[in-house]
């Protein structure tokens, strides 16, 4: 018999058995997102760090300071935007984002009866330190690849998020055996394809690791005015080095970072803390409130105070609202 002719039948078996697995994990994890998020928006779980997500619309956008985070669906699609770049993903792929990241994301795909349905479950840096530490290099830390990703899902590391949420259906396992699930789950996640990502924002000494400490001053220094030689100074690293590696990171330079830092700020403070656009400028930093406000209706299409009254329209409550990184729909 010929092994060849053999073999391709094999292969093509091979792979339909992966997507016919896939497609039931998927319909599984959906019932166990429908279930245990019944409403639209974020549902935080008992497992710690994970967040179930349910969108019933192709809503407005919302905004977020994303945290480092492993994000997937099991129904649906969304887009986000971080500085100039889109990132497209659905069911069969998953997002992760190794920084601290400005971004807007908008549900592309979804409807009452086919509701957008996913999951989130932040990254603890610490975590992966360790996993990476115990597994071999297969690529130079001193690559900076961009802090935000998305993937093909393998049938491994999809079962191994599936296998977490079916914590929610037996929570007294919960406190053994959500460590060991979220171990292999960021295991899988860093022997694939994007994991190199991961490893470069947490190794010591690396150019990802130098602007990570740039972005936390940012971060904790919102309302200073930036300077690009305390910055590089601070990353040890030169003015040229510190921009040219700031952008391959987080595909903005510091200031447009810092920019839409303060802008997000100030949209929450606006919808959630109820300041007026002038003391939300000065909180977070603007000497212009004209300046403040141009900038503002750049990023979200509107002047600040129309802006804020559209968020509010649907039944006096917040919606496409600033959003912390737990709660952002990713």
């Amino acid at each position: 018999m010929d092994i060849a002719a053999q073999t391709i039948p094999l292969a093509i078996d091979s792979i339909a058995m992966e997507n016919s697995q896939l497609a039931s994990q998927r319909e599984e994890l959906a019932d166990i997102i429908r279930r245990h998020c019944r409403s639209d928006g974020a549902q935080p779980t008992a497992v710690p760090g994970l967040t179930l997500f349910r969108g019933s619309a192709c809503a407005a956008q919302t905004c977020a300071v994303m945290n480092s985070v492993f994000a997937m669906m099991a129904q649906g699609a969304k887009r986000i935007l971080v500085g100039d770049e889109a990132y497209d993903y659905d069911a069969r792929h998953y997002l992760i984002t190794s920084v601290d990241l400005p971004m807007l994301s908008r549900i592309t795909h979804a409807c009452a009866t086919q509701p957008y349905l996913g999951l989130a479950l932040n990254i603890d840096p610490l975590k992966i330190g360790e996993l990476a530490a115990a597994m071999p290099t297969n690529r130079t830390l001193e690559a900076v690849d961009r802090g935000i990703a998305v993937g093909l899902l393998s049938a491994d590391i999809q079962n191994a998020a599936l296998r977490l949420a079916r914590l929610l259906d037996n929570p007294a396992d919960i406190p053994v055996l959500a460590p060991i699930i979220e171990r292999e789950l960021l295991y899988r996640v860093l022997a694939g394809p994007l994991g190199g990502r991961l490893r470069q924002a947490v190794a010591s000494g690396s150019h990802s690791h130098q602007i990570v400490r740039a972005i936390d001053w940012l971060k904790a220094n919102l309302d200073q005015p930036v300077s690009i030689e305390q910055l590089a100074d601070l990353a040890n690293m030169s003015k040229s080095s510190l921009h040219y590696h700031f952008k391959a990171l987080t595909a903005m330079t510091p200031l447009q970072y810092q920019k839409q830092l303060r802008l997000h700020e100030a949209r929450r403070l606006m919808l959630l803390a109820d300041h007026d656009a002038a003391s939300a400028a000065h909180r977070v930093g603007y000497e212009s409130p004209s300046q403040f406000s141009r900038e503002y209706r750049r990023m979200f299409g509107t002047p600040p105070a129309r802006d804020v009254a559209q968020l509010r329209l649907v039944d006096g409550e917040p919606t496409g609202a600033p959003e912390h990184a737990a709660n952002a729909t990713v």
